[in-house]
């Protein structure tokens, strides 16, 4: 799986940062040193978030893969062969945040600041929306860990947003404050789904008879994905997809469109990127993104011949009156799966250095 930890001994600093991201079908778990920065990665695991009962479990689990116990905070003398002490931990969640708590939308757990903090003898502890968390690994991304939909011109005092579209859709604002970009979580991936064609309009209907509402995470997912392939192919038989139920069916519907051998599933990925530009539009116009839009998540670095091609820019920038400022808005693709990851270390060396 992607950054799966080899089996060479690491000698950890006895303070170490852990971070999580923990999604609906994939959680990822690192151990991370301060670093001026950027926190420096020492390993890291993935895991199918639902191979396991409780987040707890989980933690054993990471325990166990980097072989290594973590020390509770006793003088170094007495825990000397016990392994690293956890300095500060922060996780992202893809659910809301409500008093150090978060629930999993799609999975039926949660993760407590209280319970981590106990298990590690560390006050130093955050839960974070994990689009909050991408936004900030987003801050400390390089050149080469991004491809470019519009160069824009980046104001060093204005704001960025990130959007993210996976097993479901996430958003979150990062605000110019004191002169440095602080992440601010949202459930805008909940909000109503914006129509702006005809055939958009048609497919809102769909949403509508299917949902009861209309939501933006209905189209812009993978599950939304699937929607927009019932919706295009209207009942009929799609010669390229067997049987929507399987869990890589949104990526087989997204091969299926970028060969061009499915006529309906290539409308589907069609309406599916010129939504997906004109929501960035959105959030960006909402957040006023003069300093930049990232475009996370999973479905993007497998849609690249899509997302750029025109369609996605075109949408984003077809704002009336406001277009001239979107079209001035640097507009990035994340190629990295662990942005997330990265984010809520990056969170947890703030933990430490405050």
């Amino acid at each position: 799986m992607p950054g799966r930890w080899s089996s060479r001994v690491v000698h950890y600093n006895p303070l170490v940062l852990l971070a999580g991201d923990v999604g609906g079908t994939k959680t990822l778990l690192g151990l991370f040193e301060r670093a001026h920065g950027r926190p420096q990665r020492l390993a890291v695991h993935a895991y199918l978030t639902r191979d396991f009962t409780s987040f707890g479990e989980l933690l054993d689990a990471f325990a166990r893969d980097v072989n290594t116990p973590f020390a509770a905070r006793t003088p170094l003398r007495t825990r000397r062969r016990r392994g690293p002490r956890i300095a500060a931990a922060v996780v992202g969640v893809a659910g809301p945040v409500v008093g150090g708590t978060a629930r999993l939308t799609n999975v039926q757990w949660s993760v407590s600041a209280a319970d981590i903090a106990a298990r590690f003898h560390t006050p130093r502890v955050r839960i974070l929306n994990d689009l909050e968390a991408m936004a900030l690994g987003a801050g400390v991304l390089g050149p080469e860990e991004v491809i470019q939909l519009q160069r824009g011109v980046a104001r060093e005092d204005g704001n960025a947003v990130i959007i993210a579209a996976g097993t479901g859709l996430g958003e979150a604002y990062l605000h110019r404050v004191h002169g440095r970009l602080r992440s601010m979580a949202s459930e805008g991936g909940h909000a109503d789904f914006a129509a702006r064609t005809d055939r958009e309009i048609e497919l809102v209907r769909m949403l509508r008879r299917l949902y009861g509402r209309a939501e933006v995470e209905h189209v812009l997912s993978g599950p939304g994905l699937l929607n927009l392939h019932r919706f295009t192919h209207d009942g009929q038989d799609c010669p390229e997809i067997r049987g929507l139920d399987r869990i890589d069916a949104p990526a087989a519907v997204s091969r299926a469109a970028l060969h061009g051998s499915c006529p309906a599933c290539v409308e589907a990925l069609s309406l599916f990127v010129e939504a997906y530009g004109a929501e960035a539009g959105n959030l960006a116009l909402r957040g006023v993104a003069t300093s930049g839009v990232f475009v996370g998540g999973g479905i993007a670095p497998q849609i690249l011949p899509a997302l750029q091609d025109g369609r996605f820019m075109k949408a984003f920038c077809a704002k009336g009156a406001m277009s001239a400022l979107t079209a001035t808005m640097p507009v990035n693709v994340i190629l990295i799966p662990e942005v997330g990851l990265l984010g809520a270390a990056v969170a947890a060396q703030d933990q430490v250095e405050k």
